[in-house]
């Protein structure tokens, strides 16, 4: 576990998380919530799945709704958000939110790790729009994603923001920038 003395951000932690595994060698690396939201025996289907990917995202939209105990707004602002997201960036997936991910070593080897600059939820949306410009094979899968019993979520307005403008950079980037 790696403590942090003060909160940088969610895309914080998950680089942070990344170089360590990086540093260690580690040749599957997982991103998933601490809180039970994702289960832990969703991670088996995950490293089937990976077999044939770089990228395996857990995905709650796949094939319907797969998402317990949130209120219906939550859900709605989170299926709209993807809704926005693939849009605006041109990704190939139902669930560009997801934070249940298994990525192969060599994805955050090619990953432009310092660049990425989003704190909150968009931390996702960017990463998955890096791996799909790269030409990285991401695979989604079903899961069900579970409300926390403790503790409270983060989303606010300046997370919303975030990933709206976010939206709009990639989508600049995607119509203007090649690579």
């Amino acid at each position: 576990m790696i403590e942090r003395e003060e909160k940088l951000g969610l895309g914080s932690a998950y680089i942070r998380g990344f170089r360590f595994a990086l540093e260690r060698g580690y040749d599957y690396v997982f991103e998933m919530d601490a809180d039970f939201s994702h289960n832990p025996q969703d991670i088996l289907p995950f490293l089937e799945a990976i077999r044939d990917a770089d990228v395996v995202i857990g995905s709650r939209y796949l094939n319907g709704i797969r998402i317990v105990d949130w209120p219906l707004k939550r859900i709605i602002l989170s299926y709209v958000a993807n809704i926005y997201a693939r849009k605006m960036t041109g990704l190939r997936i139902t669930d560009c939110t997801s934070g249940f991910k298994c990525f192969l070593r060599k994805v955050l080897e090619v990953l432009p790790l310092a660049s990425i600059v989003s704190t909150g939820y968009a931390f996702q949306i960017e990463v998955n729009f890096l791996c799909q410009r790269a030409g990285l094979r991401i695979k989604e899968i079903p899961i069900v994603f579970t409300e926390r019993k403790f503790g409270s979520s983060k989303m606010s307005k300046q997370i919303i923001y975030e990933a709206f403008f976010l939206g709009i950079r990639l989508f600049l980037r995607r119509m203007f920038i090649r690579k």
